[in-house]
């Protein structure tokens, strides 16, 4: 008897090991949906392999999640970036963009540190063995981090800011890389080239200036007159996942550090459509146009003469349309268009009905066009949308309509030239498609070899192999075009170890 139980005890001593979870804050207190999207797939996933999450966003879950903790900014900020009315972005200048996303951090840093339930967060002193934040209009938040002495990764929702580079020492030759604002692809002319090199090196001076000081002088505010300059925090970023993929976004060169992680939110769909939408698109016999342009700007803000030039445009066209649309109704609505305020994206775009996105071209619906085989029709509107679409329209796979340029005949022949030569976009996104389906395939891929140099950033998400240790993850991945050698911060860090999960199993 006595030899079962010790068999028993050796037994059930072998099926264990000593596993680890970890406290993993994401600050994120970015407006747009469009921008969380990414984030909420990366911290879902996290507390899905056992990891204690929380998240700081304006969009806490509808239904509480195991593992995910929501720290509420709803009512912190004034709701302009969902009523943006599309003359007040759409001007064409890049100038405008800036100007606009200067104001979006301004307000965004103030507003996020004078919230209540942020003070009560701050005031706390919660500790995390990791920090993710965001690299887009504002680093004010880099004072908490610095305070809390703790490793930090970050995320960029679009391809890479131009002001992004210089914080990982990354090359950004504007010779043949295209702004992030400007409608340039890597095949420039020599006066685009010129135009690129311009701007390039523009706007890293705008950004220190109407950015980076002004988030400087509120973070102090804050965090202490005695805080590091928020650019040499930001040298300390241990790890970028950024948005793209080099099969849609073109390939760039980029040290260690930096991550592509384009389509980390794709996944099949959970839910099915709704019976409304099902329905309509079941019995589209001759196909749908799916029409949305993002969470950023309302649609039904578009100037009576180019709402009415697609509409007319739309009720010539046999194919069915869905339109995102945000007001109760669409004057002249044509039969053929069925307008929805809110739309399940990745679902509708998935039914085999659908033959042409219209689009504005930001990353998160074009890569879910992609992965779904469906050409687009681009009308960029700010921001990176320009850069994205000349790439799509410079691999076949879409066809730009100029915003400024809508007309009821503008419209028809953009859509009729994808809907009219399916063997060239179709067959073309078809091999694009091809490889967005594998997108979360290279996504494991980067991350072994990533992790076989440093840490417990997004690793986790992928495979449960890590474990936390002393030493310096910086170190490993920094070039030293940073101009920092060591990580400002002495603190745990972490590191692969491939035979140990972290999770407890038996």
């Amino acid at each position: 008897m006595l030899i079962q139980w010790l068999t028993l005890v050796i037994l059930l001593t072998g099926s264990f090991y000593v596993t680890y979870a970890y406290k993993i804050l994401c600050l994120f207190p970015h407006v747009a949906k469009s921008h969380f999207i990414m984030a909420e797939a990366l911290m879902k996933g996290l507390a899905a392999k056992g990891h204690q999450v929380t998240m700081i966003s304006h969009f806490p879950q509808k239904n509480p999640i195991p593992n995910y903790r929501d720290i509420s900014l709803v009512g912190s900020m004034p709701e302009f970036v969902s009523q943006v009315p599309l003359d007040a972005v759409a001007t064409g200048y890049v100038y405008t963009t800036i100007g606009l996303l200067a104001y979006m951090g301004y307000i965004n840093c103030e507003n996020t540190l004078e919230f209540p339930t942020m003070k009560e967060f701050i005031a706390a002193n919660e500790k995390f063995d990791l920090i993710i934040t965001e690299i887009f209009n504002t680093d004010c938040l880099l004072g908490y981090v610095y305070r809390q002495n703790t490793p930090f990764i970050a995320l960029s929702s679009s391809i890479m800011m131009p002001w992004a580079h210089a914080r990982f020492g990354n090359p950004d030759n504007p010779s043949y890389m295209g702004n992030h604002f400007l409608y340039h692809s890597d095949e420039m002319t020599f006066m685009e080239r010129t135009v690129n090199v311009l701007y390039q090196e523009g706007l890293k001076w705008v950004y220190h200036y109407m950015f980076d000081k002004p988030a400087y002088e509120i973070a102090k505010k804050y965090f202490g007159q005695s805080l590091p300059p928020l650019s040499e925090i930001a040298k300390n970023t241990s790890l970028f996942l950024v948005n793209s993929h080099f099969s849609l976004n073109q390939p760039r060169p980029l040290v260690p550090n930096i991550v592509e992680v384009g389509g980390i939110h794709l996944q099949p769909p959970e839910n099915k459509l709704p019976k409304d939408l099902k329905e309509f698109l079941d019995g589209a016999k001759h196909g749908v146009i799916v029409f949305s342009l993002g969470s950023s700007v309302r649609a039904e803000t578009f100037p009576p003469e180019k709402r009415d030039a697609f509409t007319q445009a739309f009720s010539e066209l046999p194919q069915k349309v869905l339109w995102k649309w945000e007001g109760d109704t669409l004057p002249g609505q044509p039969t053929n268009v069925k307008i929805v305020q809110w739309l399940p994206q990745m679902e509708v775009l998935g039914h085999p009905n659908v033959r042409v996105f219209v689009t504005h071209g930001g990353l998160m619906g074009t890569m879910e066009s992609a992965y779904n085989g469906v050409p687009m029709v681009g009308i960029p509107l700010f921001g990176d949308q320009f850069h994205n679409v000349r790439c799509y329209v410079s691999e076949g796979i879409a066809l730009t309509l100029n915003y400024n340029s809508i007309t009821k005949a503008t419209v028809l022949s953009a859509l009729k030239e994808v809907l009219d030569n399916p063997r060239n976009y179709g067959r073309n996104m078809n091999v694009y498609n091809s490889y967005a389906s594998t997108f979360r395939v290279f996504i494991e891929f980067q991350s072994q070899l990533v992790l076989t140099i440093s840490t417990l950033p997004y690793q986790v998400l992928l495979e449960p192999r890590d474990k936390v240790c002393e030493g310096d993850i910086a170190t490993t991945t920094r070039t030293l075009a940073t101009g920092t050698k060591n990580d400002m911060f002495t603190s745990r860090i972490v590191k692969q170890h491939s035979n140990e999960d972290n999770l407890t199993h038996g």
